[in-house]
Order: C-alpha cells, then structure tokens, then sequence
C-alpha cells in the first residue's frame, strides 16, 4: 500500500491520491493514516466504505470525487506505476473516455484458474459484445469525467469490471487499450479473488448484460430455436396428412402450435425489450452529455 502511493507521487507529484479502505484485516488503514498525518500539503485522503465488494467502493468513489480524469489502480503493487505517464498521455492525446491498461505478466504470476478464467470471460464479451479488450478483469484503468458520472455501477463485487467494459462498448464510448508490466504479490499477500464464487458472479453478470444489453439478440435465438423444433416435430404430421388426409398425432400437432406460438411471444418480447434498452441508452447518453457539458464549463471557469 504505502510503496504504490509513494510510487504515484514520485511520478504524478501533482496527482489527489484517494484510498477507499474496504474492511481490510491488515495494517493498511493505519499505514495511510500514518502517511496522512506526515504529509504538508493535501493531496492524500482516506476513506472507509463498509459494504463490502470491489463495486461498491468504485460506486463510492465514483459518486465522491471531482476531477479532470481518474485513474483505478489496486494498491497490491502488481500494476506497474510507472506505466501512468505514458498512458495519460495517451489517453488525453486520443480524447479517451477509458484507457484499459492490460496486464503483461509470466504465467506463473497468476494461479491456473484464475489466468484460465480472466481468458475465458474476455474471449466471451469478445464473442458477444464485440469488445477488443484482451484483459477484461483489469484493475488498472483510466477513466474521463463524463464516464464516470453517467456510469450505473450496479455490481457490488469483482464482476464490476465487467460491467465497466460492456458499459464503455454499449454506449459507444471512446475506448482502448494498452499493455503494461504486471509484478508478482509481495510475499505473504494473496488475492481476495475467489475463483469459483467470484467467477460466477461475473458470469452471471455476463449472462444479465446479455439480457438487459443485447434483448434482441437473446431472445431471437430462443425464438429461432422454438420455431425449428417446432417445424423439425410437424413435418411427420404434415407428410402423414398429405398422405392419408388424416392427422393422427393430435398431441405432437399441439406441441408444434405451442411451439410456433411461444417462438411468436419470444420474438415480440425481445422487440420490446430492444426499445425499452434503446431507451435506456439514450438516457445514458443524455447523461454522458451532461457531464461533458459540465465538465467543460468547468475548465472554462478555471
């Protein structure tokens, strides 16, 4: 903790450092205060967020501070600091609303499962958002002022990074992505990343984007499997018909109606579900505008 907050000052001595302190067992809150308390001028602030998860410190943050741009970065020394310069550079170059800055590390840096899933749930949102970030579940991340006053933040845990991407991709935001060095943990610490609880919940937020995001998509599938079924159960009943004029297989033939008639349901909710989502995004959008808006009446007052 105290050597990423040195590590920042050294490079970005202009920089306001903010440390959300999230129940934390070990010494990391008095380490900060200690720094606090040593320091001239104010440009270090310590908070405490006592609902616990990773989206709920961001939501906290994120609703908390004022700046020109925020930069996200976990203090467990791994994400390389000195990367910074060069990603603002290109982050204010390119006029970004965020810079995803992807981990480059050894294999052995990571635990199996934990490198197995961070690949799977990026090749997923790849698939079927069509986003090009290679590393979804990074930590480390540039944001603009307008992102992060129009973001929704629902996620409580780890599965917020997910949302951020799909956010940034749905909204058509100005995004990239640059790779930087990733170091091993300090001896003695370890990740609060739980492989299988927290991958479910990022794949159930995968699944719930995929609902609330891309409706049509989703029920247009279910649609289409409905339908084929269906047609696949009634062509022995209509080759029958046409040749004994007789339907003998009430029960399959009831089977194929309901079927055809739940693909017509589908369909007709994945449309009002598309328009209720257009709707969404452009409240989202209004509110993007807003904050840039603000944003730059800001800077032209200062």
């Amino acid at each position: 903790m105290g050597r990423v907050i040195d590590e920042i000052f050294e490079i970005l001595p202009q920089s306001f450092v903010y440390v959300f302190d999230n129940n934390s067992s070990d010494s990391s809150y008095k380490i900060v205060e200690t720094k606090i308390a040593s320091m001239y001028d104010k440009s270090l602030y310590l908070y405490k967020v006592s609902t616990q998860g990773k989206g709920a410190v961001m939501r906290e943050a994120f609703a908390l501070i004022q700046a020109d741009c925020y930069v996200m970065i976990d203090a467990d020394t791994q994400y390389d600091v000195s990367a910074l310069p060069s990603a603002l550079n290109m982050f204010f170059t390119q006029k970004l609303d965020m810079l995803n800055i992807a981990r480059e590390s050894e294999s052995h840096i990571y635990r199996p499962l934990h490198s197995f899933g961070n690949r799977l749930f990026s090749k997923s949102a790849q698939i079927l958002f069509g986003t090009k970030i290679s590393d979804m579940l990074s930590g480390y991340r540039i944001f603009s002022y307008a992102f992060v006053k129009s973001f929704p933040a629902h996620s409580n845990g780890f599965e917020i990074e997910t949302e951020l991407t799909i956010f940034a991709l749905q909204q058509r935001l100005r995004t990239a992505a640059v790779k930087a060095p990733c170091k091993a943990r300090p001896q003695g610490s370890f990740s609060k990343l739980s492989t299988f609880k927290d991958g479910f919940k990022i794949s159930l937020m995968i699944l719930n984007l995929l609902f609330t995001e891309r409706p049509l998509f989703v029920f247009g599938i279910l649609s289409a499997l409905c339908l084929i079924v269906g047609i696949a159960f009634s062509v022995p009943v209509v080759m029958e018909f046409l040749e004994t004029s007789k339907v003998a297989r009430f029960p399959t033939l009831f089977v194929c109606v309901g079927l055809g008639i739940v693909s017509v349901v589908l369909l007709i909710t994945g449309l009002l579900a598309y328009l209720i989502t257009c709707s969404i995004r452009e409240g989202r959008y209004l509110a993007y505008l807003n904050a840039s808006r603000f944003f730059t009446t800001r800077c032209d007052e200062n």
